[in-house]
């Protein structure tokens, strides 16, 4: 059975994306703990982050880390979190997100059902800023 994170790549369920290669996908968490929390997700479904193979746990903190970068660049944010958790949906993941305090990363303070032009405008920023580094070839438009 797909994971929930398998339909929104295959498009069954929309998401806002950010980035898409040919082993990864970026887009923004529907649940933010601020604007531009971004998922980064391999394709493959891989339930723990521990059983990924090397060069695909490699190629998503590479990912990760020029997501974290473009969040710095657009909300220069005091730290760009990073984490792997791995409990809401059994497909690896790592979340990115701009943070200013330690209480931005602990997920009761979620943004729930955050306003959709908030989420597009997040989106688009970080489209713009991953352009702008050189990232083009890999940001979907809209």
């Amino acid at each position: 059975m797909s994971t929930v994170f398998t339909k929104i790549i295959d498009g069954e369920i929309p998401g806002r994306f950010v980035w898409q290669d040919d082993r990864a996908v970026a887009f923004l968490s529907i649940d933010p703990l601020s604007q531009g929390h971004t998922l980064v997700v391999p394709r493959e479904e891989h339930d723990h982050w521990i059983d990924l193979p090397e060069d695909l746990a490699a190629h998503l903190m590479l990912v990760a880390q020029k997501i974290g970068r473009a969040l710095d660049a657009v909300w220069r944010p005091a730290r760009v979190g990073q984490m792997i958790q791995g409990f809401e949906v059994p497909h690896t993941h790592i979340h990115v997100w701009p943070a200013d305090t330690v209480e931005q990363f602990q997920f009761v303070n979620v943004i729930r059902d955050p306003e959709p032009a908030w989420m597009d405008e997040a989106a688009e920023k970080l489209r713009s800023a991953l352009t702008e580094a050189g990232h083009g070839e890999f940001v979907p438009r809209g």
